[in-house]
């Protein structure tokens, strides 16, 4: 799934995305580590995993996504 970063706090590596449809989603330090990042800035598209309501994974839209299984997309 596709988002754009609305937040991102380079000392708590955690922030929000917005997804196309307005709806605003935190992620915390555990879903930014998951991914090969180092830094975030607002307005870059991103990919996201989400794990029912929660983020899980965040890499650059131009990154592959792990195989997880039925929430990756």
């Amino acid at each position: 799934m596709q988002a754009t970063v609305k937040t991102f706090d380079g000392e708590t590596r955690s922030g929000s995305v917005l997804l196309d449809d307005g709806t605003e989603i935190p992620f915390d330090a555990a879903a930014f580590d998951a991914g090969p990042l180092r830094h975030l800035r607002s307005g870059q598209r991103v990919n996201i995993v989400m794990t029912g309501e929660r983020i899980t994974y965040v890499t650059l839209s131009t990154f592959p996504l792990p195989e997880t299984g039925p929430d990756t997309a």
